[in-house]
This record gives structure tokens, sequence and C-alpha cells, in this order.
């Protein structure tokens, strides 16, 4: 009997099409290059609405309202002039001004919706200088993407993100600050859980933590109505994206009036947030001069932060924004768990005043664009016994106050990429659960059930005072048949630098006998 042939199995449009768009890069930069796919995707989707919309007007009798803007904003539909609707730049996509008339459509389109102020590429085609024909093919490719298909599906929004990751891992170290990875912020969505209220993040980036949040709203039944949005981003090509990358999915967001320093320069000077997400930049220097900020509001009650890092400055700006029953859930290079100096008192500030309620060493090989270790840190404004509800449920959350949650995630995660770690649902389903269970657990079960080798520990204020205040997870949590003249905090680290090497060496001989095939005739892929 002959054998069934196995039935291909069709990528994934983003996939298809991240290949497609890349092949076309030629010798652009990543850095650049996802300006331009990333502005023609969002120009395909609101092209897509403004013609849907157009249509269901026309059909209901309503032809004469066609083309007034009132008809479109009143529906959260973005107005296009005829200049600025793909067909129209389909139809000039084998000129040699190309680039100009997509600058004038994403021009034209800001101008026409007060909402985009600020947000779409600026001349940024033109200026770029992408070879007309590869431009015209990028339209060809991106023209495929049915962005109306499956609504349930949110099939631009999915191809939005899908490429911001694969540029952020295109561009490597150093670059791509914008880009935390998904599960990250997955893991920090469902701990903090950000179900009503306000949502702030200070160094916004492309709007991931926003996307994610509205995500866990959507997942557990929630109304995305009942919260509202506030951002900052610095690079303003950046901020750029985020504006963009919101819009696709209908979020309504205040990023600002522009790209601006949070320090400096803060937008929502007087907010009080219900929930923080944040990766600021790690171990920023020299973030103020000298003499600058030194009476900031934002440091009242707390030592001034170096300039020589910014690490406690985003701290200390996030816990003057938290309402009295806010949460913060952010990203941090681990050396701001411990040192001297201004940090170490306005550390031990923190803990003092009980704002500290967990803490969550991460796995290493987890950014696409740094090989620092991170931590995950939870303040909680109000760690007092009090009834809430998530997702339609009554959590008792038990009386917190003077203890803190220690967790070592370096034994969970998944591989991706091959060189990178990922937390899979799973983990993550198990990590917010054992926080959400140590935040509701009785005391008796505390030290049975929440201090377990390797894994967690909760710690009193007076342990952590006897350890001189260092946030380490690793001076709480035991070790099996530990050495005490072992340092595994350090050893840990070493092994895992250790096995990237490995797994770059691989790369290495993979790519260098490909070389060999290649000038031996064949196109072979491992």
């Amino acid at each position: 009997m002959a054998k069934k042939a196995k039935e291909k199995q069709e990528k994934p449009i983003e996939v298809s099409l991240w290949e497609s768009a890349n092949k076309l890069r030629g010798s652009v930069e990543p850095s650049e290059y996802k300006h331009v796919v990333l502005g023609l995707i969002f120009l395909k989707f609101v092209s897509d609405k403004f013609e849907e919309h157009r249509a269901r007007l026309i059909a209901g009798g309503k032809e004469k309202y066609a083309d007034k803007p009132e008809f479109y904003n009143m529906s959260n539909v973005f107005f296009l002039e005829e200049i600025s609707r793909w067909s129209y730049i389909q139809e000039k996509a084998k000129q040699d001004n190309l680039a100009l008339v997509i600058d004038t459509a994403l021009h034209t389109i800001e101008k026409d919706n007060q909402s985009l102020k600020g947000a779409l590429p600026d001349n940024y085609f033109s200026r770029l200088g992408l070879e007309p024909a590869k431009l015209a093919s990028l339209i060809d490719e991106i023209s495929d993407i049915n962005t109306l298909k499956d609504k349930e599906q949110d099939i631009v929004g999915r191809v939005y993100e899908y490429f911001l990751s694969r540029f952020a891992l295109a561009e490597g170290k150093g670059k791509g600050e914008f880009y935390t990875p998904k599960s990250i912020v997955n893991l920090i969505a469902e701990m903090i859980e950000p179900y009503k209220g306000i949502i702030y993040d200070p160094a916004c980036g492309s709007g991931g933590m926003f996307v994610q949040s509205i995500k866990f709203i959507e997942n557990h039944h929630g109304n995305k109505k009942e919260v509202s949005i506030y951002g900052q981003e610095y690079t303003n090509t950046t901020y750029k994206l985020a504006k963009m990358n919101l819009a696709i999915r209908g979020i309504s967001a205040n990023l600002g009036a522009k790209a601006a320093n949070t320090f400096s320069d803060d937008q929502h000077k007087d907010l009080k947030a219900d929930y923080i997400m944040a990766n600021p930049p790690f171990n920023q220097k020299d973030w103020r001069a000298d003499n600058e900020l030194l009476n900031d509001p934002r440091w009242r009650g707390y030592d001034v932060p170096p300039k020589s890092n910014a690490n406690y400055g985003w701290i200390l700006n996030m816990a003057s924004k938290l309402s009295e029953n806010g949460v913060a859930g952010f990203i941090l290079a681990n050396g701001a768990l411990s040192g001297g100096g201004e940090e170490y008192k306005i550390r031990r500030k923190l803990i003092e005043n009980d704002l500290v309620e967990a803490i969550l060493i991460l796995p290493g090989s987890m950014f696409y664009t740094t090989d620092i270790s991170v931590s995950i840190w939870i303040l909680n404004r109000n760690k007092s016994e009090r009834k809430v509800e998530v997702a339609g449920k009554i959590r008792h959350y038990r009386n917190r106050k003077g203890e803190i949650l220690f967790m070592d995630l370096r034994k969970i995660g998944e591989p991706y990429e091959k060189k990178f770690i990922q937390f899979s649902k799973e983990d993550i389903q198990y990590i917010a659960a054992t926080y959400h269970g140590w935040q509701t657990a009785t005391i008796e079960n505390i030290a049975e059930i929440y201090n377990q080798p390797e894994f967690c520990y909760s710690a009193s204020k007076e342990e952590v005072a006897a350890k001189d205040f260092s946030l380490v997870p690793s001076k709480y949590i035991a070790f099996r048949n530990r050495d005490e003249n072992i340092n595994f905090h350090e050893k840990m680290q070493a092994l895992q630098i250790e096995f990237k090497e490995l797994l770059q060496a691989e790369e290495q001989s993979k790519q260098e006998l490909l070389h060999v095939f290649k000038n031996l005739g064949y196109e072979i892929k491992l």
C-alpha cells in the first residue's frame, strides 16, 4: 500500500510575510527597515478599515456622507483622502517617486486625524532611499494581507507583534531596546492583573506592555473601556511605533504630547496609577546633570538617585505615581538588588516603607538585545488585608505587611530560537499562581508551601534587614546540598554564559559548513 503523502503545513501569514519582506531589505539596517515595513502595514490596515466603512455607508444609502470625515471618526475609523488609500498607492507602485507618494499619504492621514498627531513616519521613505523596485515589491507583499478576514484572530495585530519581535532579534545586542519579550510581559500582566483603572508605563517603547494588558482583560472577560492608558517614550521613532501599534488595535492611550525624557520632561506629572508596567533602560548612565532634579518631588522622602545609574530614578518615579492601592511590575538589571551609596539608602527606605512585595530573578538569555541578568520587581502600595474583585471573582488578600516573596525562576522556561529562553503558558500560570497563592495564604502554611529550596522564600522584613537590605534572591532561597563556600548566584551566571557561548560556537560552525557547501555549488539548509 502506497504511503500517504504528508500534508503540507501552511505557514502562518506573519512568518511568510516576514520571510518575503526580509528578502527585500537588501543593505538597509533592520533598525531603519522596521519603520518602512511597519509603516506600510499600518497604512494597509487603516485603508482596509476605511474602505469597509465607506462601502457600509454607501450600501446604507448614505453615499453623500462617504467623503465626510465626521462619519468615520464617530465609528473610530480613520478618514483617508484618495491620495492616502492603499489602492492609490498600488496604482503608483511602479513610479520612481513611490517613496514620495507614501510619505504624502502618511502625512495626509496624520493631518486629517487628530488622534494620530505625531504618530506616523515623517518624510521617512524619501530620506531612506530604498530602491523603488524593492519598495514596489514590498507593496505587493503587504497587499496580500487581508486585514479584515478574521476580526477574532487580530491578524494585523499578530503580524505587527511578530515583526517587532523579529526586528529586535535582527538588530542584535545594543539595539532594539524598545522590545520586551512577550512572555515576560505576559508574566507581569498575570501577576499584577491590570483589570480596571489607570495603567502607566514611563518607558513604553513600542507599547507592548499596553497590548498585553488589554489582552489580559479580554482573556478574563473584562471590559477594556474600564482602563485608561498613560505612557511616555523618549525616542521619537519608537514613540511613533507605539502610537501606530496601539491605533492598529483600537487602543486609546495618552502618550504625552510628544516624545520626551521622563525625568526632565515628565508628561504625566500629577498621575496616580493603579497599575504600572515597565522595562526601563538598564543601568542608564549620566541621566541627569550634577545639579539637575535635586529637589524633584518624585524623590521626596528618599535620597536623590545617583547620576551614575538611573535604576533607582526609575524605581522612585514609579513609586511616586502609585495610587493608594497601586501595584507596579517592572524589569531591572540585577545590580539594583544590592550595592551601596545612595542606592542602598533608597532600597533600605523602600523596604522599611513596605513597598517591595516580590522579587523574581529571571533566567539568562531571555532578552534578544542584552546578556545582562535581570529581575522583576513588584511594588505594592497596599499590602494589608483586603478583598479585591479580579475577573469577576473576589480574592481575599491576607496581611502581607513586612514580608517579601523571593522567587528564583532560572530553572524555568523553554528554548526559543535556539539561543534564547522564554516562559511557556504553563510556566506563567505556575509562577503567577504561586505569587497569588502567597498573597492569599494563611500564616500557618507560609513556611510549608512558600519556602521551597531553589524556587521561593517568604522573608520577613527583619530577615531582610539582617542581610543588610539586600534583595538578591539567592541570599534567602535555600539550595539543596548547599556548600556555603560556593556563591551559587555567580556560579549560575557563569554556567548560563558558558551555555550561551556553546550555542554561539555551534551557530558559527554551522555557518562555516554552509559556506563550504556553497563554494562547492550546493545550496544546503541546516
